[in-house]
């Protein structure tokens, strides 16, 4: 997440900017995603590290 916050600030966006375009990126992404995905997505906006461990159990087991 730093790092694309950086990316933006290096556009001259300042840091009020960078974390409303981010919110803005996640919102729509949210609303075109299922919900499943709306608290990993959270999780990376926040600086943790989503568990994609149970977030991938619920595809079916396509990835065991």
């Amino acid at each position: 997440m730093n790092e694309l916050k950086e990316r933006l600030k290096a556009l001259s966006l300042s840091e009020e900017m960078t974390d409303k375009a981010l919110a803005t990126i996640a919102d729509f992404a949210k609303s075109r995603l299922p919900s499943a995905l709306h608290q990993p997505i959270d999780d990376v906006l926040a600086g943790k590290s989503p568990d994609l461990g149970s977030l991938l159990g619920g595809f079916g087991g396509f990835f065991k």
